[in-house]
């Protein structure tokens, strides 16, 4: 049976269902590996406009199946570098937004999975858990440098070191999340804003989500020049000259992503 659940809907969102429910859907190799698989089929697929991220049963993920770090397991350094990086680097390189749809606990690389999707749709009975400090870890797959960047230094650094849960109302008013919505409505609630971007121009989406993470490495100056670099790939494509046909005839847009 697979771990990991790929399922299509009509409006061009794919979801991708972690699918270890007795084990909080926790990250072992074959889940690590399919789920870099499919984010990699994604990005490749035309027909996929938007991707949903969230977990079967009770927990979003668990980080680390810490029953897979035996004696004769690679260095963390070295799982790190070659399963959990890439799968980050997956959901930032992935030019269609990523929706989190964060349905219970998301611990650890959990947390950071969650946090490296572009908008997330949180449960209100979910929580995150910095959960590294309890086993003597430091945060990684990306949580060192997600976390300061939403919610500011100290706070981050409270979240991390404390290792304390965050509730999904402090976690709505810290900005770690979009929207929290009752548990039974998560998934739905994320799908249907998924929907909502997949109807979008998919090439200035995938640019827009390109910009943003340009810009919070570079100077305002710098930013400018690289808008400009974009918004003239953008205004070659014919996304932009049907939203302008769209916008004349006062109908709505049909976006090719071309």
């Amino acid at each position: 049976m697979s771990v990991l659940r790929v399922e299509d809907a009509d409006a061009g969102v794919r979801t991708l269902t972690l699918d270890r429910p007795d084990a909080l859907n926790a990250l072992d190799r074959e889940l690590k590996e399919v789920l870099l698989a499919a984010l990699r089929s994604a990005a490749r697929d035309r027909a996929v406009r938007a991707v949903v991220l969230t977990g079967a049963g009770r927990a979003f993920c668990a980080g680390q199946d810490l029953r897979e770090r035996g004696e004769t397991a690679p260095s963390l350094a070295i799982e790190l570098r070659e399963r959990y990086i890439p799968i980050i680097e997956a959901v930032g390189r992935l030019e269609k937004p990523v929706v989190a749809a964060v349905n219970g606990v998301a611990a650890g690389a959990g947390f950071s999975l969650a946090l490296a999707c572009d908008l997330r749709v949180m449960a209100e009975t979910a929580t995150f858990i910095s959960a590294f400090g309890r086993i003597g870890l430091v945060p990684d797959s990306g949580l060192s440098w997600f976390l300061p960047r939403v919610v500011g230094p100290a706070r981050a650094a409270e979240i991390v070191m404390t290792t304390d849960p965050v509730d999904a109302a402090t976690a709505e008013r810290l900005g770690l999340v979009n929207r929290v919505v009752p548990a039974e409505a998560c998934l739905a609630e994320a799908q249907a804003l998924a929907a909502r971007l997949a109807a979008g121009a998919p090439l200035a989406l995938g640019l827009a989500k390109r910009s943003l993470a340009y810009a919070l490495e570079h100077d305002l100056s710098a930013s400018l020049a690289f808008e400009a670099e974009l918004q003239g790939i953008a205004g070659r494509s014919a996304d932009h000259a049907e939203g302008i046909a769209a916008f004349t005839e006062k109908r709505s847009a049909r976006f090719t992503g071309e």
